[in-house]
């Protein structure tokens, strides 16, 4: 494979949060190649908040496995639930239900997430500087 082909290292992504403003946020290709390609091929992806613990998640309709999966993460990980097809982003100190692949950390804002309620729109899209 070419290094055109496995595209960038670091990929950049908006988090646009219904009624609350945007987060940015950034996945890292070498943490979860595979997760990561098959999401960004996906982007634009929506979906409605769950909550738990200290941590919003929302529904993909991506179904993958674990890809190097941790079951603890840093505050500020965005990470892929292989269990529930989710997208995760952990805002606050708590750990993952069960293990996630680690996709990369929010870099702007993550304090909105903070605010989200169950049920909000969350859009998640490439950044275009």
């Amino acid at each position: 494979m070419s290094s055109n082909e496995t595209g960038i290292s670091r990929v950049k992504i908006k988090f646009v949060i219904e009624g609350l403003g945007e987060a940015e946020g950034e996945f890292a290709r070498f943490l979860a190649p595979r997760t990561i390609d098959t999401l960004v091929r996906k982007l634009p992806l929506e979906g409605r908040a769950a909550l738990w613990k200290e941590e919003v998640y929302f529904e993909t309709p991506i179904k993958m496995g674990e890809e190097k999966a941790k079951d603890t993460v840093e505050k500020g990980t965005i990470a892929f639930w292989p269990m529930g097809s989710a997208l995760c982003i952990f805002y606050g100190e708590s750990q993952p239900y069960s293990p996630v692949n680690i996709l990369g950390k929010i870099t702007k804002n993550l304090e909105l997430f903070r605010q989200v309620k169950s049920g909000t729109k969350i859009k998640v899209e490439l950044l275009v500087n």
